[in-house]
């Protein structure tokens, strides 16, 4: 099946909108919790990991893919 110009302009699109959204999500977590907040460099980076493990287990189980992504930002953030 082969994607047209303009679908895969908007596939971009979203991908870009959800990254940020977990990059926000991402650094309001730091601050709810008083951790010190990454680097800009390395929450583009966790974001884009989340947001593809988010896309990963939501074809997988299935599920609201925002809530894939709440969960993975929390679990990360227990981590450090």
């Amino acid at each position: 099946m082969r994607i047209g110009f303009a679908q895969g302009l908007n596939m971009g699109f979203f991908r870009n909108q959800e990254e940020k959204l977990a990059a926000r999500f991402l650094r309001w977590q730091c601050e709810k919790q008083k951790l010190p907040a990454p680097s800009e460099s390395d929450i583009q980076q966790h974001a884009g990991r989340i947001v593809d493990d988010a896309h990963r287990i939501a074809k997988e189980r299935g599920g609201n893919l925002l809530d894939i992504m709440k969960e993975l930002v929390q679990d990360f953030l227990k981590k450090k």
